[in-house]
């Protein structure tokens, strides 16, 4: 499986004057491997000359045959090299099994009659068996063969399964990604335990062969999309693969817009509903985070506990949320104009305590939103990056101690730090962190319309803010759905949640290959009265 879908859209590859191996190995080419087994060491040694992790273990297999197990200390278990290739390879045999030996093909004998316990096969080319050797698996060159065999020893050191800190729910699954892929990939299929899964592997880097994985569920996703993700990850040239975000980036349709048009999370739950709708999911090694596309705004204010719980609590909670989004993007432009601009539209008991709070203030509203904006972002971001023991107590300091000490100095009005103040809030209200961190952004750009042209600025730039999301695309699908093209189903699951045996269909937006999301005969279990209580009597009792 691995590879073939880099074979498949070979085709889609630009010329490009970087490499497809690395520096070392583009001089081996299509070399097959020598059956004298000092010109393989010395091949190795060659590649791995300045890398003190390799080892190299000449033994004699079934006490006759010249060999040598080549592997990387740091990224092998030396405890299956041991017990599962070295000792049932290097025991005596008897004189019969041994001119059984002689006369068939070695590799063939050892790979079907003597590892049991270890994944393994053949390669005959040298570069494969470099890379492989690089990934953590062991080579066993065997004097007289062209092929090397392959044995699967990786084993890296992780993390366990535990919640995921960015994504914690009230009620619901409490496992996460870690930075394993075949874990990951484990916990997906555990979700979703049927042959309509499909999971391409395929490494992306040029250095760094990092593997990732691309999911999608074949009988609902549309093939258009399926292709259209395999296509750009083709086309990503770079060194390494780090984490998900570089892929993310490299793969969006507008990467110069704020908003994020890739959806990430650390929940194999939420990757498997999105699977599910006809979405498909990227996994990478050594990234605790999925992609998830393609991707509609609605999703960065959704969260699992909308759907956990009962649908009036969940449609409460998710308007709660919206009502917090919103107030974060515009509450201190809208506190600037009307206080610079509109006075005239407060109510004046409330403007006489503003303009008495403001007494004393030495900057206009505009300036003094900005200072206490800008500091309220340093503050946050010294929060995020400080030890978790001192990033709980500056937090406090800073709201506390500097914002009492900015009014006592005169330095800003009481109602503009409550106004920053339920501003920050709401955008921790938002679950998602890239889209709270774009309406963070858009925040400034409002403040300095609604500083210099009032109310009037505050609109044109909301506006203008609508129309770039009406622009977006992700993967074809317009981000604005299902508000825009407008689709009555979508709504359903857009500012409340409906209940789940009301959104029969899937997505219309995504093209699932199968719409039904509930068969047309199902229906809700009807309410039964239950009338007895205690076998026949109890219901005699009742009548």
């Amino acid at each position: 499986m691995a590879g073939s879908w880099k074979q498949k859209y070979k085709h889609a590859r630009k010329p490009s004057s970087v490499p497809v191996l690395d520096d070392v190995l583009e001089q081996y080419g299509t070399m097959k491997g020598s059956p004298r087994l000092d010109e393989m060491l010395r091949i190795v040694k060659e590649v791995y000359a300045e890398t003190d992790d390799l080892s190299i273990r000449q033994l004699r297999l079934f006490g006759e045959f010249d060999a040598a197990a080549i592997f990387l200390d740091t990224m092998v278990d030396k405890q299956v090299i041991n017990e599962q290739l070295l000792r049932p390879l290097m025991a005596e045999v008897s004189p019969a099994r041994l001119e059984k030996l002689r006369n068939r093909r070695l590799i063939d004998i050892v790979l079907s009659e003597e590892l049991h316990e270890v994944n393994a096969y053949a390669e005959s080319n040298v570069v494969p068996m470099l890379q492989a050797l690089s990934s953590g698996r062991t080579l066993l060159c065997i004097a007289g063969s062209h092929d090397a065999i392959v044995l699967q020893t990786r084993k890296v050191e992780k993390r366990a399964i535990e919640q995921p800190q960015t994504e914690q729910v009230i009620r619901g699954p409490r496992e996460g990604y870690i930075e394993v892929l075949d874990t990951n990939l484990s916990l997906l299929r555990n979700r979703l335990q049927t042959t309509d899964l499909c999971i391409k592997l395929a490494p992306l880097g040029q250095r760094g062969k990092t593997r990732t994985a691309v999911c999608y569920l074949k009988s609902i996703a549309d093939p258009t999309i399926v292709d259209n993700v395999l296509k750009r990850l083709m086309h990503i040239k770079t060194d390494a693969i780090l984490d998900a975000g570089y892929i993310e980036q490299f793969i969006e349709d507008q990467p110069f817009s704020p908003f994020p048009q890739i959806q990430n999370t650390e929940r194999p739950d939420k990757t498997a509903a999105a699977l599910l709708e006809g979405r498909v999911a990227i996994l990478t090694e050594g990234s605790p985070f999925a992609l998830i596309v393609p991707t509609f705004f609605t999703q960065f204010y959704q969260t699992l506990d909308d759907y956990t719980e009962r649908f009036l609590i969940g449609s409460l909670i998710r308007m709660v949320r919206l009502v917090a989004l919103v107030s974060s993007l515009i509450f201190p432009a809208l506190y600037v104009s009307l206080i610079s601009f509109n006075p005239e539209l407060i109510p004046t008991d409330f403007a006489v305590a503003i303009a008495g709070g403001r007494a004393g203030v030495p900057f206009p509203s505009f300036v003094e939103v900005l200072i206490i904006e800008g500091s309220m972002e340093v503050l946050r971001e010294a929060t995020i990056r400080l030890p978790q023991q001192i990033g709980g107590a500056l937090s406090i300091v800073g709201v506390l101690v500097i914002g009492q000490a900015a009014v006592s100095a005169g330095f800003a009005s009481p109602i503009m730090i409550v106004i920053v103040a339920l501003t920050t809030i709401g955008s921790f209200a938002t679950p998602a962190y890239n889209s709270a961190t774009a309406l963070r952004m858009l925040r400034f750009p409002l403040i300095i319309l609604g500083g210099t042209f009032g109310l009037f600025g505050v609109m044109i730039g909301v506006l203008f803010i609508a129309n770039h999301m009406l622009a977006l695309e992700s993967f074809g699908a317009p981000y604005l759905s299902p508000f825009v093209p407008g689709s009555w189903q979508g709504m359903k699951d857009m500012f409340m949640r409906g209940p789940i045996w009301w959104m029969r269909k899937r997505p219309s937006h995504l093209y699932p290959q199968d719409s039904d999301r509930l068969p047309p005969d199902s229906a809700r279990i009807p309410m039964e009265r239950t009338l007895h209580y205690g076998g026949k009597e109890g219901a005699d009792r009742h009548e």
